[in-house]
């Protein structure tokens, strides 16, 4: 009974062992980088002495005759006599943790540069009473001006401005990385804020403006309306003249269903609209003029899909060019599982040697 005692107390040590080796590689190999993974091959070596121990231990037990046994079968077992397999265990654990230490556990520190060439966007936006048509929901320049918010986030690195013209143009935002002020500042634009017309020229104008002393590596304008241009001093060509020789491509948007639409058509003296279906009149030919002669293109958006696609198709093609350069550094941290298992081979040393010595 003794013997079966002594072997189960054995077998959970050994237990114990392999499950602390398994803990303390796992650990390791989840907060530390292995320098010399092939190493762990070695571990093997464990589960092996452990089965050696064993055997070696029922080939060595000692024997002796003796005329009965009925006065020692319940006799008692100090403490010690249970625990005589420590100094092996221990010493097992403190074999892993070095053959652990030999397969050179490592902490990255990793960093990164990241430069940013980044494109100067100019939004030239038809604000005028048009805009309000209903073939958009909810109309034209509310469509218009969500999906230029998402084109906004979608450019983090790239500085962006709003134009915003009517009969007249004027700079809503000069040109900023600050996308949230530029946002707030779209919203506050409203219709009606200058004189009524449609300006294409001087919008587009303005806009070429606020980029002509950029430093960007491109600079681009993207002019939306939904009408032709019927006011202002400077024409729409005149104005992509001026864009084609400063190197600013245009990408023009024609906005409005083809055919007729729910539109302004009056205004009464509350302020309200009064509206009537009329033709949807873009001047296509000239939009088209303006993108072909500053290298970009032109669009049409005759719902809001089509509006999302579009802007969608000019972030792909004014792509922001990121380089990033990765560094890192590797410091060695195999000091902490050799200490442990020097620690743990010298406590089996002394154990073995003195308190839970045994004698064959």
């Amino acid at each position: 009974m003794r013997r079966s005692r002594d072997l189960i107390i054995l077998v959970v040590l050994l237990l114990l062992v392999h499950a602390a080796t398994f803990a303390a590689w796992w650990w390791l190999k989840d907060h530390y980088e292995l320098a010399a993974p092939r190493m762990l091959w070695a571990l093997a070596l464990v589960p092996l002495l452990a089965i050696w121990f064993v055997v070696r231990r029922n080939k060595r037990r000692p024997s002796a005759t003796l005329s009965t046994l009925k006065a020692m079968e319940h006799g008692p077992v100090d403490l010690v006599a249970h625990a005589r397999h420590v100094p092996f265990a221990l010493a097992l654990l403190g074999l892993a943790l070095l053959l652990l230490s030999m397969a050179r556990p490592q902490s990255k520190d990793s960093w990164q540069d990241v430069t940013h060439d980044g494109i100067d966007i100019m939004i030239a936006m038809d604000y005028s009473a048009s805009m309000l048509a209903k073939d958009f929901n909810p109309d034209r320049l509310d469509a218009a001006r969500d999906v230029a918010m998402r084109f906004i986030d979608d450019r983090p690195n790239d500085r962006i401005g709003l134009v915003v013209y009517e009969g007249e143009a004027f700079t809503q935002c000069p040109l900023t990385t600050d996308h949230d002020v530029l946002k707030d500042l779209f919203m506050k634009a409203k219709t009606g804020m200058i004189n009524g017309g449609t300006a294409v020229g001087m919008g587009l104008a303005t806009a070429i403006n606020r980029l002509r002393e950029s430093k960007g590596k491109s600079k681009v304008v993207i002019l939306l309306t939904d009408g032709m241009n019927n006011a202002g001093t400077i024409q729409p060509l005149d104005a992509a003249q001026i864009a084609e020789e400063l190197g600013i491509r245009v990408y023009t948007i024609g906005v409005g269903t083809r055919g007729k639409a729910l539109s302004p058509v009056a205004i009464y003296p509350n302020g309200q609209y009064k509206y009537d279906y009329v033709d949807v009149d873009v001047d296509e030919a000239m939009l088209k003029k303006v993108a072909a002669m500053t290298g970009g293109r032109y669009f049409r958006a005759t719902d809001e899909k089509k509006l999302r696609e579009i802007y969608q198709e000019i972030d792909r093609l004014e792509k922001t060019r990121v380089k990033v350069t990765e560094h890192s550094s590797h410091t060695e941290e195999y000091f902490m599982p050799l200490a442990g298992g020097c620690a743990l081979l010298v406590l089996s040393l002394l154990l073995g040697n003195t308190i839970l010595r045994t004698t064959p």
